[in-house]
């Protein structure tokens, strides 16, 4: 009974995550995000972390002592939240070759996974979820059904399985979408080289016409692989924050990389909003 109870704490604590990510993504960008790295409206990462508190917390009971300082418990959540979000950040990357989140342009940053201000935030929250939130949902497993949780962990564990394996589908299509989409533009390019190499016209000329016609075939070839995308491999499009290189990719390639998801990205936001108005 115990493990369903965490799994529906865990489910609970990533829905709420998800609203507090949806919120400030959203208000931050003025524009509405759903974010998280899943189908549905949870986010893991904020629900193991709770979890994992809640249990270290409980383990040793010195921690959630009324003498405990709530500085304590501020440092405790601040450096958990840090190694959190650093390895989940570096497993995702690693996995998908993609960063869901990227702080390389705020101060005391480490390799853009973390910052200082950050996990600040991250530990001020701990503290009131630690001292409130905790204890107010400890306090309804004395009045509820043992049953309950049992009945929900099987349901939860069903939808959030789906979910992932959902997920998991429509993230590798999207990726070999992606590193196809590169890889055909690669090729293009360098046919074009070719015939304007072979070309007797001015260099300078060559040049201007050649930026101007990458600029199209960025378009075009985004708008292509953008319209074969399905609904869910759109979202994952638009939450993902950018794709890293390879460690053999060449600075050239990894450039164009950039430039390609970059343009991808807004041609994906495009087509849902022409959606939505329709």
């Amino acid at each position: 009974m115990l493990i369903s109870q965490y799994f529906v704490e865990f489910i609970f604590y990533s829905f709420l995550g998800w609203i507090w990510e949806s919120i400030y993504c959203s208000a931050k960008e003025k524009k509405w995000a759903d974010r998280g790295f899943l189908f549905g409206p949870v986010c893991p990462i904020y629900g193991s972390c709770v979890i994992a508190t809640s249990i270290l917390f409980s383990c040793f009971k010195v921690l959630s002592s009324p003498d405990f300082p709530v500085w304590g418990v501020f440092i405790i959540c601040y450096l958990g939240s840090a190694v959190a979000e650093f390895g989940t950040s570096w497993i995702l990357e690693k996995r998908f070759n993609a960063r869901w989140w990227d702080y390389s342009d705020m101060p005391l940053n480490i390799h853009g996974r973390i910052c200082v201000p950050v996990s600040v935030a991250f530990g001020l929250a701990g503290v009131l979820i630690v001292k409130y939130l905790i204890p107010a949902i400890e306090g309804l497993h004395s009045v509820a059904n043992p049953y309950v949780y049992e009945v929900l962990a099987i349901i939860l564990a069903m939808i959030f399985g789906a979910d992932y394996a959902l997920t998991e589908a429509s993230l590798s299509a999207l990726l070999k979408d992606v590193e196809k989409m590169h890889t055909e533009f690669n090729e293009r390019a360098q046919q074009n080289y070719e015939k304007l190499a072979s070309t007797p016209m001015m260099i300078s000329q060559k040049l201007s016409e050649e930026k101007e016609s990458a600029e199209l075939r960025y378009e075009r070839l985004a708008k292509a692989y953008a319209e074969r995308m399905s609904f869910n491999q759109r979202r994952l499009m638009l939450a993902i924050h950018s794709f890293t290189s390879g460690k053999n990719e060449e600075a050239g390639h990894a450039a164009i990389k950039k430039k390609l998801t970059t343009t991808l990205k807004a041609t994906t936001r495009d087509l849902r909003k022409n959606s939505k108005q329709k």
